[in-house]
């Protein structure tokens, strides 16, 4: 492994309908839905800010103007926003943003799950950077254990190999769902089209040549889809007063 990278800068998806939502986003975006008394989108910038990341790029379609009146007098983190007209989905979201983030790797991820790390271990972030290796991988994600997932369901995406290469169940039978979270290199864009597609290609891609790799998360990470995901978890961490 080369030496720890650390990545200043993010990419944030937040530019989705959240239909599945409705209808909590009936009149906000699913980064904004409540989780734990604030946003979502807040906690996932907090845990930006605390790690390091200097400069956060948010994408924007649906009901965008309601992010950006939120985060406006946030000061402490360098905040752009990249609206679609049309929505790009998640490869193209990202390309559209590309020319901010320069040659270095950077982090991506949804604005919509949100994560808890162990107390007094490493976090989600720390450990990316501490395994991002550019010499063996363009993608590195972090994967959610699908027995670690008691509140929401889980799905199984993903399986790891021995030296943490991460391979795609297609039946959904692998013991990893996707997280979202993960470092890229910018070079994965390469000979892609502009407009909309799914970065998913771009991970089947890097599979096929041995540079998909994935690493286990130790914490908690939710998978909300609907009103009753959000509920539960909401109610759990009430419930325990944490």
């Amino acid at each position: 492994m080369t030496q720890s990278f650390k990545p200043e800068k993010a990419f944030i998806l937040a530019a989705g309908k959240g239909e599945r939502m409705q209808p909590l986003t009936a009149e906000k975006p699913k980064p904004m839905i409540d989780y734990r008394g604030r946003p979502i989108l807040d906690h996932a910038l907090d845990k930006l800010r605390e790690f390091g990341v200097k400069q956060v790029v948010i994408n924007l379609h649906y009901l965008g103007e309601n992010i950006k009146q939120h985060l406006k007098s946030r000061e402490d983190i360098d905040i752009l926003f990249s609206e679609e007209e049309e929505l790009l989905d998640t490869g193209g979201g990202i390309k559209k943003a590309l020319g901010q983030f320069g040659s270095d790797p950077f982090f991506i991820l949804s604005g919509d799950g949100p994560w808890e790390d162990v107390p007094g271990q490493a976090g989600a972030l720390e450990q990316l950077a501490q395994n991002w290796d550019s010499e063996k991988m363009d993608i590195l994600m972090l994967l959610q254990p699908v027995n670690s997932m008691t509140l929401t369901k889980g799905v199984g995406d993903y399986n790891l190999t021995e030296n943490g290469q991460a391979i795609r169940q297609k039946d959904k039978s692998g013991d990893y769902m996707f997280t979202s979270l993960r470092i890229v290199s910018p070079k994965i864009f390469e000979n892609t089209l502009d407009g909309a597609f799914s970065f998913l290609t771009l991970m089947d891609r890097a599979e096929s040549q041995g540079r998909l790799c994935g690493i286990a998360h130790s914490g908690i990470w939710h998978h909300l889809s609907t009103p009753q995901d959000v509920r539960q978890v909401n109610e759990y961490y009430k419930r325990d007063g944490v």
